[in-house]
């Protein structure tokens, strides 16, 4: 019915010796641990965050569909 595009964002490396503007990132999408995946609208806010940690998320297209 909907057809809103989501991102699976999920946690896979660790952000130690990373600089506090990339761990402040990781903590604003709304992951916590290491592991941790969660699902965030597909906007250009999202996909820049997403763009500035991409060497420590792994991201996942997903349909608004359940």
């Amino acid at each position: 019915m909907s057809d809103e595009r989501k991102l699976r964002i999920t946690w896979v490396k660790s952000s130690i010796g990373y600089n506090r503007r990339q761990k402040g990132t990781i903590r604003a999408l709304g992951l916590r641990r290491l592991g941790d995946a969660v699902e965030q609208a597909d906007t250009p806010v999202i996909r820049g965050m997403v763009d500035k940690v991409s060497h420590l998320v792994e991201v996942q297209e997903i349909s608004g569909e359940k």
